[in-house]
């Protein structure tokens, strides 16, 4: 099963260890160095044409970290997730 995260971009369900909402998480100063960290690592994939509203933070083969913007609220990508829904 795999998750449609918008842009064309889809993850394998089994991968991804979380959801979150870029906004609430955001505030927080760790998170913050967190998000910068990957950047900087060159693990993160814009997969938002517009600002981003989610970050989906997924575990790849060979313990791979990487970290994808997403458009879409998490809310959304919870739906998506538990309907197998690829729009």
């Amino acid at each position: 099963m795999y998750l449609h995260l918008g842009q064309g971009v889809v993850v394998p369900y089994r991968d991804v260890l979380g959801v979150f909402d870029l906004d609430n998480t955001s505030s927080s100063r760790v998170t913050r160095a967190f998000l910068e960290g990957a950047e900087r690592a060159g693990r993160v994939v814009n997969a938002s044409g517009d600002l981003p509203k989610s970050f989906v933070l997924c575990r790849h083969r060979g313990g791979e970290e990487r970290i994808y913007l997403s458009q879409l609220s998490p809310a959304t990508l919870l739906r998506r997730a538990e309907s197998n829904s690829f729009e």
